[in-house]
């Protein structure tokens, strides 16, 4: 997987988009291709602006609990060590990535948009390590231990996966700055960190304090 491709998947919604390799502020050990701000001299048209919102590329930005957690897991490499690791709503693949660079058996990037699967896998090509593809939730791998997601509870409906995630593995780790009280006692804050997505777009403040979860 290229840059190349990644910005033909780009430019499907930004013409004159494209990815350029960055290390996340948040996360400086671990480099990815984002998409490249300096596009974006001069407003959006009306069409580019449609087509944006209509189907953002959330791949092309690492958000601020992806960094979070990708650190955490850095900084804590026991929890993933030696499992098998399934990285739910991957993204960019960074906290995959993480996972991989930690020592995990496994990794498995997992996520329904194949554009996402694309990044992911060239941003692990890119940190020399290897994920798996996984493009639909019910029909992951067996045997998973570990699960991670970040930043996937900005849509209400969302919140079944809580009580699906601790079903499909010992452990989950899960980070988010959007929802306070996840409202299930199994998983246990563990800390809250701040971070801004990268690159920035300016969020609410309330949207930089990212809170980590563990479950066991």
């Amino acid at each position: 997987m290229s840059a190349q491709t990644l910005d033909r998947h780009l430019q499907k919604t930004l013409s004159r988009g494209r990815v350029a390799v960055t290390r996340p502020a948040g996360c400086p050990a671990i480099e990815l291709y984002l998409f490249d701000p300096q596009v974006l001299q001069g407003p959006l048209s009306h069409d580019e602006a449609q087509a944006v919102v209509g189907e953002p590329a959330y791949w092309s930005f690492c958000w601020a609990s992806g960094q979070v957690l990708a650190k955490w897991i850095l900084d804590h490499p026991e929890l993933v060590a030696g499992k098998r690791v399934l990285d739910f709503g991957s993204g960019s693949g960074v906290v995959a990535i993480a996972a991989a660079l930690a020592g995990a058996a496994e990794a498995i990037a997992c996520d329904l948009d194949p554009a996402a699967l694309d990044a992911a896998e060239a941003n692990a090509a890119l940190n020399g390590v290897a994920l798996t593809r996984c493009d639909d939730w019910y029909q992951r791998p067996s045997g998973v231990e570990v699960i991670t997601a970040a930043d996937v509870l900005y849509d209400a409906d969302n919140r079944g996966f809580l009580a699906e995630f601790r079903a499909a593995a010992p452990q989950v780790l899960l980070a988010d700055s959007r929802v306070k009280d996840l409202g299930d006692p199994e998983y246990r804050r563990q800390a809250v960190i701040e971070a801004r997505t990268w690159p920035d777009l300016n969020e609410f403040e309330e949207f930089n304090q990212v809170r980590i979860y563990q479950t066991s």
